[in-house]
């Protein structure tokens, strides 16, 4: 995906996002993160927009703490400063310089594209989450997002994300996951050992478990979101990803 569409996803799951938390209010109870209100995922994802903003504005080669959030802000002002981060970062991303050479922590084409990528694929997981707060996750939810879009995330997720690490999942024995988006016609393969996973684009080894499905639940799945549409083979292999994997 270019740079560009993931700046029109930013702009666009953010809207839906703080759209969300404002129809179930903060005091509501994020389904998909047990323990956070909606207040704790607005806070959190505000600071994360303001965060990635200041890579990109300032140009900042050297990895920097997360800003806080305002502690005692919340209701119609929290939205209301959660709207104003998510703005600037749309704007900052948009008028960036392609060129431009800041702090980034998963390989991509360029500083710019990574934090493009990061922040779509970011706040449209936490979309997902404030409208969970108003009903449970089903499969139409998954809808409003692309294959194209989801296979990308799976990507950033399997390649970028786990190859670090600090990723947890790992085994003493060699085991070889193989996840499967049945409508995109893409598969990867997942070889999990006691290093940090290892996992590239095909089916390149045999797989004793197998997650498969619409590449949009496999995304949220990967992410602990949805229940794998469909496990075949060892099952413990699919519940320790649930278990250890998380980002």
């Amino acid at each position: 995906m270019e740079i560009a569409e993931h700046i029109q996803v930013v702009d666009a799951e953010g809207r839906l996002l703080a759209a969300a938390a404002e129809k179930a209010g903060t005091d509501a109870q994020v389904a998909t993160c047990p323990g956070w209100q909606i207040r704790d995922l607005v806070r959190h994802q505000g600071s994360v927009h303001r965060w990635a903003t200041a890579f990109v504005a300032e140009g900042l080669t050297e990895r920097r703490p997360m800003p806080e959030a305002p502690a005692d802000t919340d209701g119609d002002a929290l939205l209301a400063w959660f709207r104003e981060g998510h703005h600037r970062l749309v704007d900052t991303l948009t008028n960036a310089r392609p060129g431009l050479e800041c702090f980034a922590f998963l390989p991509a084409p360029s500083p710019l594209a990574f934090w493009a990528r990061r922040q779509a694929h970011e706040t449209t997981v936490h979309r997902v989450d404030a409208q969970s707060a108003l009903h449970p996750v089903t499969a139409q939810e998954a809808a409003p997002i692309g294959a194209e879009f989801a296979v990308d995330g799976i990507d950033e997720l399997l390649l970028g994300f786990h190859a670090r690490q600090r990723s947890r999942m790992r085994s003493d024995a060699p085991r070889v996951l193989r996840v499967r988006a049945t409508d995109a016609d893409v598969t990867w393969t997942v070889r999990v050992t006691q290093d940090p996973p290892a996992a590239e684009r095909g089916a390149t080894a045999d797989a004793e478990c197998e997650v498969s499905g619409p590449a949009a639940r496999l995304y949220l799945a990967l992410w602990n979101r949805l229940p794998f549409p469909a496990v075949s083979g060892d099952f413990a292999l699919a519940e320790q990803w649930r278990e250890r994997a998380g980002v």
